[in-house]
């Protein structure tokens, strides 16, 4: 009886370790997720990947029974995040927060040591936050309109908190830029958390992020919001205009944050995801949060959020290649 137990048992562990090595479903007797989940984040803490993720993180922790271990990996765009993902076993225990510097603009802006398209497995898109351009308080720029004149009579002096190479906000500047053609020093910092502290002590003037990255210090009167990059007012900050209806027509750049596995991981545990984020993502503590910060839950499927990071690069590479934006 017990030689039968250990064959049953053996046979088992084969076929889940070839399904896995494989890359397809595993067993459904493999207990997952066994032990705690490292989620790495391609920026600093405080900015907007930290501001969507993090909640919902917290509602996974308590739903699997297992911690999702937060490592914020600031950096290179994105790279130091991805590489280490990239690199991981691909057995469901180290994930991506996935982000548009990482997934869709960085490789068009320098070489990285991997490819966003093949050495990731998407699972779904957790939220689309539209970007919003605000200001040091003391600034004197009270409109959108407003930038270009004064950047133009105090030339070399506005400066543009940079949150990252390769980021929605990094970019959303740069075409602010090539559209005005204004002198604006960057000022460089590893994300959008860091990059907002320099705006409100006055290290820089302006910056480029989504709300959720703002919305405290705005409340507060330590930030102004000057306009919103989408075609419609963002339900959380109503009284601000946007870029289209001030004389920027279909000016539009927003943010998007998911979650990736390296690429092989098995279906079986991209499916355990992508379902238990979906069920996160209609909590409605979790939407109402996301709605505050600017932003609309998604919870798309693997198929869908993977052909929207590949027409996404098709996108940026163009983008970056007719505004020669450089590193």
């Amino acid at each position: 009886m017990r030689t039968r137990f250990k064959l049953i048992a053996l046979l088992a562990l084969t076929c889940t370790s070839n399904a896995l090595a494989q890359g397809g479903p595993a067993s459904p007797a493999v207990n997952y997720p066994a032990k705690p989940v490292r989620w790495v984040i391609p920026f600093a803490p405080g900015g907007g990947t930290d501001m969507v993720a993090r909640p919902i993180a917290a509602k996974l922790t308590e739903r699997i029974g297992q911690q999702i271990l937060y490592d914020n990996r600031g950096g290179g765009g994105g790279v130091i995040a991805g590489e280490i993902v990239a690199n991981a076993n691909a057995d469901g225990y180290t994930l991506l927060v996935a982000a548009v510097a990482v997934m869709t603009v960085t490789g068009s802006l320098q070489k990285i040591p991997f490819d966003p398209i093949k050495d990731f497995a998407p699972i779904t898109k957790f939220a689309d936050v539209p970007n919003m351009l605000a200001a040091r308080s003391a600034l004197p720029v009270k409109r959108i309109g407003e930038v270009a004149p004064y950047a133009r009579s105090n030339p070399g002096k506005l400066r543009w908190a940079l949150s990252g190479t390769g980021s929605a906000g990094t970019l959303s500047m740069e075409l602010f830029r090539l559209i005005t053609k204004i002198d604006i020093i960057p000022i460089p910092y590893k994300g959008a958390g860091p990059a907002m502290l320099a705006v409100v002590g006055g290290e820089a003037d302006l910056m480029f992020a989504n709300p959720a990255v703002f919305m405290p210090h705005i409340k507060a009167g330590r930030l102004r919001a000057l306009g919103a990059a989408s075609l419609q007012r963002i339900a959380a900050l109503p009284e601000m205009p946007t870029f289209h209806e001030s004389g920027f027509p279909n000016f539009e750049s927003q943010s998007w944050y998911g979650l990736a596995a390296p690429a092989r991981t098995p279906g079986a545990v991209i499916d355990f995801w992508h379902k238990e984020v979906g069920s996160v993502l209609k909590q409605p503590d979790i939407v109402a949060r996301i709605v505050a910060d600017g932003g609309t839950p998604v919870g798309n499927t693997p198929q869908a959020f993977a052909k929207g990071i590949r027409d996404e690069t098709a996108k940026w590479a163009k983008v970056i290649k007719d505004a020669n934006i450089k590193m």
